[in-house]
């Protein structure tokens, strides 16, 4: 019994680490996004800082990935940027790559 215990906490404790990657992932994506939109605002370096980390706090609001782009293209809209849902989408999924990249990278 002793095995299969062992064997049940060494699962448990990878997904534990599988689950905060993903969130570690998810929250420097949408840091990223926020740091891409305020460029595209023209926004300061400080404001970026600001706005990437309201990006990141939006994400909380619902599952999924929809109130970061809604917000996103929301905000782009309202600062006269043309963009559309598409691109958002788009961005986020390179967004995504890069940040798992990035987090690798940090591991090593």
């Amino acid at each position: 019994m002793t095995q299969f215990d062992d064997r049940e906490r060494a699962f448990e404790a990878q997904f534990a680490r599988d689950e905060e990657m993903q969130f570690r992932v998810l929250a420097r994506r949408n840091r990223l996004l926020g740091e891409w939109a305020a460029g595209l605002m023209g926004l300061s370096a400080a404001e970026r800082d600001s706005y990437a980390k309201d990006v990141v706090r939006a994400d909380f609001e619902e599952a999924g990935d929809e109130d970061v782009i809604r917000k996103l293209l929301g905000d782009l809209t309202s600062a006269g940027v043309e963009t559309d849902e598409a691109r958002i989408r788009d961005t986020l999924a390179h967004k995504a790559v890069e940040a798992r990249r990035q987090l690798m990278q940090s591991l090593d």
